[in-house]
């Protein structure tokens, strides 16, 4: 705006940049609130990859823009989690980007004891829901551990305690792992020494506990939060060794107690459960062993008792002896008596077989009989079947004889052929001047076909004209025609 423009206005006041602005709200409002602290509920807390942490602080009517710096998140004893009502300690600033006013946080706080209690149902619920308090998990207490683990304060009274119990009931191997048991890094520590006692080789040269008892003195809920992280009720859940939990009074209850093995109402009571009395275990040993005395001389006493009965019933070795001698040559009587009467049975079966016996002779005798009459009806049987069979050629051959062509010829009748010897039985199958052959009753005799001399089948009765070459100069004596029935009944014949 120039000068000009000012005095038009008639507004003679110097402006600002928004830039001079944004540095005067902000140098007001930090000087005015370089220090506050705010109760209010978490609402959409989000880490960025660079490692801030921004979330927003609400009431009922109101919120207001929140952030932890990276450097800062380290510290924090608590660490936002959506709903938890806290009082965040820091300053107030602006952020001339969104011209906007936000807290920076330095120091988060659980806001009451019901904030702390409602944070610990929530995240009971979590574990509970994926199973590490289930009651299949737990593992078994050693009765007789060489060596238990403690993870504890080393300088607090409680470590004290639990050495003075343990050498009181019997001597032990103890491996203190000493940890932070209050503040922000207790968790973390607690955790590790958890881990660490479980990664620890069976058979190395520092004996693994068999037991681990993890401790710590009363407090208020707040002293004893570390216990109810997450962190270290995963570490106690996942570990090998069985864990002992004793965290404050009996009254006192934390997370790790429901993922613990077993639960002690008292860091004292912890050792009283890991480690028997040596008293009472002398005590012990001493009644099992008188048990076992008496016992024995029980059996003992029953074994003697039944021996002595079971030597009565035994007989004398040599009487038994004679009595079984005895028995044998009764046996041996019988068997030789049996002996002879099978002996003489046999005997007398075998007199009765040779007198049934014939001589060889009389036996050659009636085989000779036999084959003879044997032979002599083969003889007659194959002469009858011979005159049979002879029978039976002559009939056939007779009848042969009889359907043979040349009964035919005897009657008056001829084959022609030609000269492969085929027979001709129709005129047109016979070319002329072909020769052919006549076979007459008493012989055969050689023609030429003249074709001057056809003479029609159905005419002459003839099956082909013929003309004889045995004389050429005479002519052939006509032949009575036969019946068309005759010449039919010859060429079905040939």
């Amino acid at each position: 705006m120039e000068e000009g423009d000012q005095q038009n206005s008639g507004d003679n006041a110097p402006y600002l940049t928004i830039s001079e602005l944004s540095r005067a709200v902000k140098t007001t409002v930090e000087t005015a609130f370089e220090f506050v602290r705010v109760r209010a509920e978490i609402s959409r807390p989000n880490k960025a990859p660079s490692g801030h942490l921004y979330f927003t602080l609400k009431d009922d009517r109101s919120t207001l823009a929140a952030v932890c710096w990276k450097t800062m998140t380290a510290n924090l004893a608590v660490q936002p989690e959506e709903g938890l009502e806290v009082i965040a300690t820091g300053r107030l600033t602006t952020f001339a980007g969104q011209s906007k006013y936000q807290i920076v946080v330095s120091q988060i706080e659980i806001a009451g004891e019901g904030a702390l209690l409602k944070q610990l149902e929530d995240r009971r619920r979590m574990l509970a829901g994926e199973g590490l308090f289930d009651q299949e998990r737990k593992k078994k207490i050693p009765k007789m551990p060489t060596t238990i683990g403690v993870v504890t304060s080393p300088t607090g009274a409680v470590i004290r305690d639990i050495l003075h119990r343990l050498q009181d009931r019997f001597g032990v191997h103890v491996l203190v792992w000493g940890t932070l048991v209050q503040g922000r890094d207790a968790a973390a520590q607690v955790a590790a020494a958890i881990r660490g006692f479980d990664a620890m080789p069976e058979n190395g040269s520092l004996l693994r506990p068999d037991v681990l008892i993890i401790a710590r003195g009363g407090g208020a809920l707040e002293d004893l939060w570390a216990f109810n992280e997450e962190v270290v009720v995963r570490a106690v859940a996942e570990c090998r060794i069985p864990v002992i939990s004793a965290i404050g009074h009996e009254t006192d209850t934390t997370l790790i107690d429901f993922a613990a093995d077993l639960r002690a109402p008292t860091p004292t009571a912890a050792a009283e459960l890991a480690v028997p009395v040596k008293t009472d275990l002398a005590a012990y040993l001493s009644e099992v062993n008188a048990r076992l005395m008496r016992a024995t001389a029980r059996k003992l006493e029953n074994a003697g008792q039944q021996t002595a009965l079971a030597a009565r019933g035994l007989v004398d070795p040599a009487d038994l002896i004679q009595r079984r001698a005895q028995s044998l040559d009764y046996a041996l009587g019988g068997l030789f008596r049996g002996l002879d009467q099978w002996l003489s049975a046999r005997a007398l079966r075998l007199s009765g077989l040779v007198g049934r016996l014939q001589p060889p002779a009389t036996k050659l005798a009636e085989a000779a009989g036999r084959l003879s009459q044997i032979g002599q009806r083969f003889e007659q049987h194959f002469a009858t079947s011979l005159a049979n069979r002879q029978q039976r050629l002559d009939n056939i051959s007779k009848l042969l004889d009889a359907n043979s062509f040349e009964r035919v010829l005897d009657r008056g009748f001829t084959l022609v052929t030609d000269a492969a010897g085929a027979p001709i039985k129709r005129a047109a199958a016979a070319p002329d001047q072909a020769n052919v052959m006549i076979r007459f009753a008493d012989g055969t005799r050689g023609a030429v076909l003249d074709a001057s001399a056809t003479i029609s089948a159905s005419a002459s009765g003839l099956a082909q004209p013929v003309k004889a070459i045995s004389n050429p100069g005479s002519k052939p004596k006509p032949k009575p025609a036969r019946k068309p029935a005759d010449d039919d009944r010859q060429d079905k014949l040939f």
